[in-house]
């Protein structure tokens, strides 16, 4: 006989806003360099700051998740939930990223207009 602790069914709501909840501390805590792990990416291809590198990175990473869904879509075997959720954290993160490079160029150009 084994003793298994009663679960509380979960509403959709309150999975979504655990998913939410999950990703948003995913983004908070990511590194550019686990992106390779992610993405057929090698260091000197995501070593750069600027929001070009940014900006190629984020296409490549929308590119990605698009496939990944996809596939989950279709309940094809490489599907990886794993996967699909590091690829929506590391895309927040980095759209987090191009967004603050962005506004600190906007400011400096204010500063001193060319």
């Amino acid at each position: 006989m084994t003793l298994e602790t009663p679960v509380a069914p979960c509403s959709s709501q309150t999975r979504r806003h655990l998913a939410r909840r999950m990703i948003a501390r995913g983004a908070a805590a990511y590194d550019r360099r686990t992106l390779t792990r992610l993405l057929p990416l090698g260091p000197d291809e995501i070593g750069g700051d600027g929001p070009l590198v940014t900006a190629r990175i984020c296409r490549l990473l929308a590119r990605a998740l698009r496939s990944e869904r996809t596939r989950g879509r279709a309940g094809h075997w490489t599907y990886d939930l794993n996967r699909h959720v590091g690829l929506v954290q590391a895309l927040k993160a980095e759209r987090a990223r191009l967004a603050v490079e962005t506004a600190r160029r906007r400011v400096a150009l204010e500063r001193f207009p060319t």
